[in-house]
């Protein structure tokens, strides 16, 4: 801590960006961003004119096939019988309820292929919470070894967030959400930092969505192992901060409010040259070490499945004076808050991932509620166990059209490479995998499970001369 406020103190004089007026309180000036190359923006268009035009269903169809992820799906009961054909029966219940159609809405348009009841009977019978994040982890997993998602992000930093859907209001989880107005649920999301969904869950719209950054990050079963964790203004409390880093987590939040909060200073009696005016009451260190042994033991428990990380930050979220784990939370937490918002005021290059990965997050929202395009947006099942099935169903859907995207502009990138086009890293690591006009929604839903599955072992040849632009 005190090398981080040395470091920010000698370096002020050189910091254009920063403004400390004579109350303490912090200023940064405001960038515009540069914007993207024409060539990058040229090679985007490019990619995305040739990108091959598939339904959603062929898409899952390709992508079921290929990565088989329903091998986690079966019987609940040793007494019922396994399905005749697992693959088609669950990519169509995949279907039917990541796109938010439902059984009946889906099993109309399918044509007699399948019943309304076989939809449902098989969600509720055949898929649990537990199996849909192993099949999402199976996702997960084939995406991280793909070529084009490692020019995206090193999978080490993950942005979570939530947005609302809109449920029925006489059901045990519907609450008012007074910033977006009507009665619904949060999807609360965490997103890698090459835009693939690593977990989600259903809460309700009351609760204090900072309780959950941890519990995603502890529960997603992929091979993905980030360490910093960039949430929205809410993310920045003293427990979470704590609690983050006991996990070896750094929480990245963005910080909208930064000048109404305080530095704590490293030690009484310090003082610096140029940023002294931002630091108020000393950092109490000896309530950290009297308690650290039980800060660890929280932290065990919580890895152990002894306790629920959402409900410790539940209760650590309001002050007490009794309360001395939360005091010893409070105390690490400023620690580590102090720190970030040191390094968040003194380094431009942070403040823009931050920005980005915030932004990432709000596009996959935008991206899984167009996914789940039926019933108009409305989670219809009453039930907080299926309305978790339909939000992580969403989730797997949304992952297997990134991954089908992927291989196809992998692809396209090949193809342009082999016509003798230019194709720079630095101009394809601006693209997104969050592509919609190459995904056919509507129309007849028709698939075949026995078509060729071309395509889909692509490994991205961008030569050795694509590092320069």
């Amino acid at each position: 801590m005190k090398e981080v406020a040395v470091a920010v103190d000698a370096g002020y004089p050189d910091n254009a960006d920063l403004m400390i007026d004579e109350q303490g309180r912090p200023t940064l000036k405001a960038h515009k961003s540069p914007g993207h190359s024409a060539g990058a923006l040229a090679l985007a268009v490019a990619v995305k004119d040739r990108l091959p035009e598939r339904s959603l269903l062929e898409i899952l169809t390709r992508t079921t096939r290929h990565l088989r992820w329903f091998r986690h799906f079966g019987p609940l009961s040793g007494s019922d019988a396994k399905l005749a054909d697992p693959l088609e029966r669950y990519l169509l219940v995949a279907f039917a309820y990541g796109c938010n159609l439902g059984a009946a809405q889906a099993a109309r348009h399918l044509r007699g292929r399948v019943s309304a009841h076989e939809l449902s009977y098989t969600l509720r019978k055949h898929v649990t919470v537990a199996s849909l994040n192993k099949a999402i982890a199976d996702v997960v997993n084939a995406y991280l070894r793909l070529d084009l998602p490692r020019l995206w992000g090193e999978g080490n930093a993950v942005a979570a967030d939530g947005t609302k859907y809109d449920v029925y209001v006489d059901n045990l989880i519907a609450e008012f959400h007074i910033r977006y107005g009507g009665y619904g649920g949060i999807a609360y999301h965490h997103i890698a930092d090459n835009y693939i969904a690593l977990f989600s869950r259903f809460i309700p719209c009351g609760v204090w969505e900072a309780v959950y950054i941890i519990e995603g990050l502890l529960e997603q079963e992929s091979e993905a192992a980030p360490k910093e964790i960039h949430a929205d203004t809410q993310g920045q409390s003293f427990p979470v901060f704590g609690l983050a880093h006991l996990f070896g987590f750094e929480l990245l939040p963005r910080i909208r409010n930064f000048r109404d909060l305080t530095f704590h200073r490293p030690e009484p009696g310090i003082a610096y040259r140029h940023i002294d005016a931002l630091f108020g009451e000393p950092i109490n260190w000896r309530l950290i070490e009297d308690h650290w042994q039980d800060l660890m033991k929280v932290a065990i428990s919580i890895r152990e499945g002894e306790l629920s990380s959402i409900t410790l930050l539940r209760r650590l979220r309001h002050d007490s004076k009794r309360n001395k784990i939360y005091r010893a939370f409070r105390e690490l937490g400023r620690v580590k808050r102090t720190m970030v918002l040191l390094r968040y005021i003194s380094d431009a290059a942070l403040r823009e991932n931050i920005t980005r990965a915030t932004n990432m997050v709000e596009s996959y929202n935008n991206f899984a509620k167009w996914i789940g395009f039926g019933n108009n947006g409305v989670i219809a099942d009453n039930e907080p166990e299926e309305q978790e099935k339909a939000i992580k169903f969403n989730t797997l859907v949304a992952d297997l059209v990134m991954y089908q995207t992927t291989l196809d502009m992998s692809l396209v990138l090949n193809q342009l490479r082999s016509e003798r086009q230019a194709v720079y890293r630095t101009d394809v690591a601006i693209m997104s995998p969050y592509q919609e006009d190459n995904v056919r929604r509507f129309g007849d839903y028709i698939y075949d499970l026995n078509a060729p599955l071309d395509g889909m072992e692509v490994c991205l040849d961008l030569g050795e001369g694509a590092d320069a632009a």
